[in-house]
């Protein structure tokens, strides 16, 4: 008796399987976020990575430079061509943001907040060159005036040593 019920839902896992797969073949739109949505996701880190530059929170600026590449990368993944930039989003953003966000990254891990507002400066500018060069020069980045994220702490954190 055991061994039949077995063998019964043998065809039914097969079944539940199958209509699994089936499922997923019905799904034709998965869910694309909009350029608008990347970039402002981008604003928000490069918002961020002033701060914690500002802060000498170099681990902190190292994990938001590289939300910024990652929303790059986004970017060029999701929308290598926009409806109204005149150069391919894939050719201009590796162009104008590989030498800011090198230099940034030179600055962070040299711990040097002279360098590094210097560098901020660089990608700021880069920002406002690609939004110039498509079409989108309304869109005028700056250094943050003031701090829009008032529930986080940029500090950066000296926690006690696990071990004497």
């Amino acid at each position: 008796m055991f061994r039949s019920s077995k063998f019964l839902s043998l065809p039914v896992l097969c079944f539940l399987s199958m209509s699994a797969g089936g499922a997923d073949a019905v799904k034709t739109d998965a869910y694309v976020p909009g350029l608008g949505e990347i970039m402002s996701a981008t604003q928000m880190r490069h918002t961020k990575l002033w701060f914690a530059g500002r802060a000498r929170n170099w681990p902190l600026a190292a994990y938001e430079l590289d939300e910024l590449r990652e929303g790059f990368d986004d970017a060029v993944k999701y929308h290598p061509v926009h409806k109204d930039a005149t150069v391919p989003i894939s050719k201009i953003l590796p162009e104008i943001m590989d030498k800011p966000l090198k230099e940034l990254d030179n600055a962070i891990i040299t711990k040097d907040e002279e360098k590094f507002t210097h560098a901020y400066d660089i990608l700021t500018a880069a920002c406002n060159s690609c939004h110039q060069e498509e079409n989108f020069g309304f869109n005028i980045i700056q250094r943050p005036a003031s701090n829009p994220y008032t529930d986080q702490a940029f500090s950066p954190v000296n926690p006690a040593p696990l071990h004497k």
